[in-house]
């Protein structure tokens, strides 16, 4: 079995993968790959791109098995139907010539063993974090210094991504997003301008920190997400992400969620710590593997 490897999709194949993708997901109860992976699916190819490369495995009956790489990074996900048949491991194999690491998403047993198999080692958790909804959440107080006003689409763009950069500049995911990578996601149903707030200095009127609010589902079913808190790093000390966090958790008890949830490395004791006292407990851990 050999992939097909390409540098971009067709319609019918971006619509193939993500069939592929939700059948795994109601197969393994998990989903099969990143909202960023499958944000990927319709980027055309161009100069100066993320670099996306896709790898197929396709028969008469459809779309068997799907990796990507982006940036190094692997993830992949075979048909439930197709399993046990050596695909995986032929796609991982293929994929890892181009790529550096491979996602698990929520390390099941069968990533254990294909990573096993292959004498790739654990280097990296993110941990999914979950907690009830706030019922009454403490009103934002006024900080010193500081203002809280929410996004504004088609104008706080660019500095928006330059503090992302900045206050994420050693994150391999999210210090990476580009203008394009941010209308992507603006373009997306659950995007909501009104829960994507920003912290600014009174003064100058500089962008300090961010703190983007994402809610997936129908009422009484939806999850509310801190999608991502970043602080420029020369405002540290100065309560900005613990200001920013009062107005998510207002923005969180107004709706009706079934719970909230948020993502943080599993080597970031103090932050984890900081969400253990706030009610979160660790649900799973997504697995990042690579080669020694």
């Amino acid at each position: 079995m050999q992939p097909i490897t390409t540098a971009s999709l067709t319609p019918a194949q971006q619509q193939a993968v993500r069939v592929l993708a939700q059948a795994a997901e109601q197969a393994d109860g998990i989903e099969a790959l990143s909202e960023q992976t499958l944000l990927n699916l319709d980027l055309p190819e161009q100069p100066g791109g993320r670099g996306v490369k896709h790898l197929l495995v396709e028969s008469p009956s459809g779309m068997d098995a799907y990796a990507q790489v982006d940036g190094g990074s692997v993830e992949l996900v075979v048909a439930p139907q197709r399993r046990q048949r050596g695909i995986g491991g032929a796609l991982l194999d293929a994929a890892l010539t181009e790529g550096r690491q491979v996602w698990a998403h929520g390390d099941l047993p069968a990533a254990q063993a294909l990573a096993r198999s292959r004498e790739l080692r654990r280097v990296r958790d993110l941990w999914v974090m979950t907690a009830e909804p706030p019922t009454d959440p403490d009103e934002p107080a006024a900080s010193e210094g500081l203002r809280v006003r929410t996004f504004t689409v088609g104008r706080d763009e660019d500095a928006w991504v330059e503090l992302n950069a900045l206050a994420f500049a050693h994150h391999p995911e999210q210090g990476r997003l580009t203008r394009a990578d941010l209308e992507q996601r603006e373009g997306q149903p659950w995007f909501d301008p009104e829960v994507f707030f920003l912290a600014e200095d009174v003064n100058t009127g500089e962008l300090l920190g961010s703190l983007w609010v994402k809610i997936e589902g129908n009422s009484g079913h939806a999850v509310g997400e801190i999608y991502a808190l970043g602080v420029h790093p020369q405002a540290q000390g100065r309560g900005v992400g613990t200001l920013l966090t009062a107005h998510a958790m207002a923005a969180f008890a107004a709706r009706d969620l079934a719970r909230i949830e948020l993502y943080v490395e599993g080597e970031n004791t103090p932050a984890i710590r900081t969400y253990r006292r706030a009610g979160f407990t660790r649900a799973r851990a997504d697995v990042q593997y690579a080669r020694p």
